[in-house]
């Protein structure tokens, strides 16, 4: 792969897009809303199910006291306010990449399923706060982009090359195709106005078949209850469907595009809403 043309293309491209949103008056950030429909917002969902009259939060064995939980419903709330830039962005990626974009519709991870990440941290590393724990979660905000294998390799490097050109700093990039287990990239990106971390996945429709097949496995093994001798066998489970998952040509190459801005200072990101609204599941 010729990466010197490949990134001329990219420049170009967003170049083009920051024209368009220029010409319409949006501001060069705004390129995306210009090159795809609205982003309807996410429908409310009632409170989070595992939540106690004590105010704390309580599912599966696992809880949350009551300042804890309330730390996770204002982050949910600030990443729910992140998302609506970073959604024309990531649409706008998809469409130039030829990709399709999969489960938009929960690009919101739940409030439960945060509160369900945040309780495991802390059982698991005692001492650690709600704050370091809910500081490494990056998919609170998640999108998957699609293609069939002959156009991975171009489409990861064309899409994930758009998202660092518009200012998205590349936080961290999981290539998986090399490895035994779940295969596809998972990259984490922060946005340059807000701070949020939001994940993309880089998947073909068999590596996303798999990792739709072995979900419930996954669930099951990372449950307080569930003893080691379990967790082996689902393990071994979900690494019997993933060897099945042919590797795309050049995928077990692909790397992270260049970093192109440094950290942004913590003082511009979203303040706390008064209410946490509520997320999709």
């Amino acid at each position: 792969m010729n990466h010197r043309r490949t990134a001329s293309r990219l420049v170009s491209r967003a170049a083009t897009a920051a024209a368009l949103a220029t010409a319409l008056g949006l501001g060069a950030s705004a390129a995306a809303t210009a090159a795809v429909p609205a982003v309807p917002p996410p429908a409310a969902t009632a409170p989070a199910a595992g939540s106690g009259h004590d105010g704390g939060w309580h599912q599966d064995g696992l809880t949350l006291s009551a300042a804890d939980n309330k730390k996770v419903d204002a982050f949910v709330a600030r990443a729910r306010r992140a998302e609506r830039a970073i959604s024309p962005q990531v649409r706008t990626a998809a469409v130039i990449s030829h990709a399709a974009l999969i489960g938009f519709d929960q690009r919101l991870k739940s409030p439960d399923s945060l509160k369900r990440k945040v309780a495991t941290k802390l059982r698991e590393n005692p001492g650690q706060t709600a704050d370091q724990a809910l500081g490494t979660v990056n998919d609170a905000v998640r999108f998957t982009l699609q293609w069939p294998a002959g156009r991975y390799s171009q489409g990861v490097t064309t899409a994930s090359g758009l998202l660092a050109v518009w200012g998205n700093d590349s936080t961290r990039w999981s290539n998986t195709w090399n490895r035994p287990g779940y295969k596809g990239i998972n990259a984490a990106w922060r946005a340059p106005r807000s701070g949020q971390l939001f994940e993309v996945q880089f998947h073909t429709p068999e590596s996303k078949r798999a990792q739709l097949e072995t979900h419930k496995l996954y669930e099951e093994q990372r449950l307080p209850g569930t003893s080691p001798e379990r967790v082996r066998e689902l393990q071994a489970q979900q690494d019997a469907i993933f060897a099945a998952v042919p590797v795309p040509p050049g995928a077990e190459q692909l790397t992270a595009p260049a970093r192109r801005l440094p950290a942004p200072d913590p003082a511009r990101r979203l303040p706390a809403p008064a209410s946490a609204p509520g997320s999709v599941s």
